[in-house]
Order: C-alpha cells, then structure tokens, then sequence
C-alpha cells in the first residue's frame, strides 16, 4: 500500500494504527444452514431478555476431556519480592467432564465434574440443578447440549 501512494511503510502502519485497522487479523465464521435457526436464537434470545414471570433462566453446557493434572512438586511459598512459583512439569490422572449452568442475570454457577462422560452424568447434574434451584421458580435451560430451550419443571 505505501508503494501505491508513494508514501512510507511507516505512515501507513501509523493511518492503520489510529484506524484501529488490523488487515492481519482475520475473523472467522459460519452462518448456520439450519432452517429453525432463527426461530431457535429467537427462542433462547427472548428468554434471557424477557424472562417468563418466577422463572430462573439458565444457559447450560458441558465440556468433556479435560485433562486432570497436577503439578510435580508444590509452589514455593510466596515472601515479599516473589510471585507465585509452580513447576514446569506435571502428573497426568487421566480425563474429567465439567457440567455447568450460568445465570446470566445473577452470575450464579451451578457446577459438577464427573469422572466419565455419559447421559447418565448429564442426567445426575440435572437433577442437582433441580436440588439447587428454589422449588417455586420454573427453571428453563439454554444449551447447545440439547440444541433447544428446554423446561426442566
């Protein structure tokens, strides 16, 4: 580009930098080809904005293989001049499942990990969403798990 306008690399790096243009970076995406999408972001965007009344919306989701690890050797103990210290090594103790539900209005997490992956765990953390949550709220999930809002009671 500097070629091009005959000026020098420095200035256009200098145009771009006051632009906050980033010609590098690039984003991607993908526009779903799903045709209930728009009735589905609809659906789930609507119940966050405008909540059914004694209802608790949460947006639930589940990420597998995580690896469980521990460092080799405990951090020195912190002291004046030190910032926390950690070894560069670690244990591996195989692979865990964390299940979690956000309130986004409220910033409550309801969190689970379980040791294997299954609908069975899926389920159990269901039901501890159901023992958490106050009995006179309705309780709808968001999740890409089960792809569509959904009423837990």
């Amino acid at each position: 580009m500097a070629k091009a306008r005959g000026i020098g690399h420095t200035s256009v790096q200098r145009i771009w930098a006051e632009a906050g243009l980033k010609p590098h970076l690039v984003r991607r995406f993908k526009v779903s080809n799903d045709p209930e999408f728009e009735a589905k972001v609809t659906d789930v965007v609507g119940l966050y904005m405008n909540p059914p009344d004694r209802a608790l919306v949460l947006c639930v989701d589940e990420k597998s293989q995580i690896q469980a690890l521990d460092r080799t050797q405990p951090g020195l103990p912190l002291k004046r001049g030190r910032a926390a210290t950690m070894t560069h090594d670690y244990k591996r103790h195989g692979t865990t499942t964390l299940f979690a539900a956000l309130d986004v209005r409220t910033g409550l997490v309801i969190g689970d990990v379980k040791p294997r992956h299954r609908a069975k765990e899926f389920l159990s953390f269901l039901r501890k969403i159901d023992r958490v949550v106050q009995k006179h709220l309705k309780v709808h999930l968001c999740s890409t798990t089960i792809r569509r809002t959904k009423r837990l009671r």
